[in-house]
């Protein structure tokens, strides 16, 4: 049987009088990609995002690793080893893109110069545009190389579970591929678990093992990644088939 590494239970969030996540209960498992797929405004966002402490639930529980964080700080939950990659990515402005990295280093647990130069090699092989442009300004980055740098940023503060939100958004087709092949790399090389949060119903499936359809705030269907591209329903509205 699979350990879980995250346990979602009937998880219900609220902004005011409307109900984003609607009691929605899933699992990831350790060493997975699991993603979240579904239109704009079906909660993917949200629960991320309360995941990470940023949202507050109204009921439920979030268990990591089999102790309940409900309530817990951003920064306790990135220390504690969960790293979030934000939707609109929030390069940080005046820093360089070799800074912006630095900034996710507050997270890490302590460890040797060598590890740290190590862990920055991995984020320039994996992202080749990033170790050329090191110097320059985060924010005078193309929107790709900005997502990169968003991705890179949460991966040197060493997670056991990455929170990736919309990584393709507003991205063309050759950096969304390359975005994707990095994610599947972070999982298989460097063994992180992932949660991946994605419009693009495709590329997201391709690289998952398992995964959920959220409509309305609502868990409407899971499966693996193969069970979800065989079915009619999915491939017909989010798959374009």
């Amino acid at each position: 049987m699979s350990e879980n590494i995250l346990t979602i239970d009937n998880l219900v969030v609220k902004y005011g009088n409307i109900q984003a996540v609607a009691g929605i209960s899933f699992e990831v498992h350790r060493g997975e990609i699991v993603t979240l797929i579904g239109s704009n405004g079906a909660g993917k966002s949200t629960t991320l995002r309360t995941i990470s402490g940023i949202n507050k639930a109204v009921s439920g529980d979030i268990s990591f690793e089999g102790k309940s964080i409900l309530g817990m700080k951003t920064y306790q939950l990135a220390k504690d080893g969960i790293a979030h990659a934000p939707e609109g990515r929030h390069i940080i402005p005046g820093l360089s893109v070799e800074q912006n990295l630095e900034v996710g280093l507050t997270a890490r647990q302590k460890s040797g110069a060598d590890s740290i130069a190590k862990d920055y090699e991995r984020i320039y092989t994996l992202f080749p545009i990033l170790g050329e442009r090191k110097k320059q300004s985060g924010w005078s980055l193309s929107g790709g190389e900005q997502q990169m740098l968003s991705v890179g940023r949460a991966l040197i503060s060493k997670p056991r579970l990455l929170l990736l939100d919309e990584p393709s958004l507003g991205l063309a087709p050759k950096v969304t591929q390359q975005v994707f092949e990095a994610i599947s790399s972070i999982n298989q090389v460097d063994g992180v678990t992932i949660l991946l949060v994605e419009q693009n119903a495709f590329m997201a499936l391709n690289v998952a093992h398992r995964g959920y359809l959220m409509e309305n705030g609502e868990i409407r269907h899971s499966g693996t990644s193969e069970e979800l591209m065989a079915s009619a329903a999915i491939r017909d509205v989010y798959l374009g088939a």
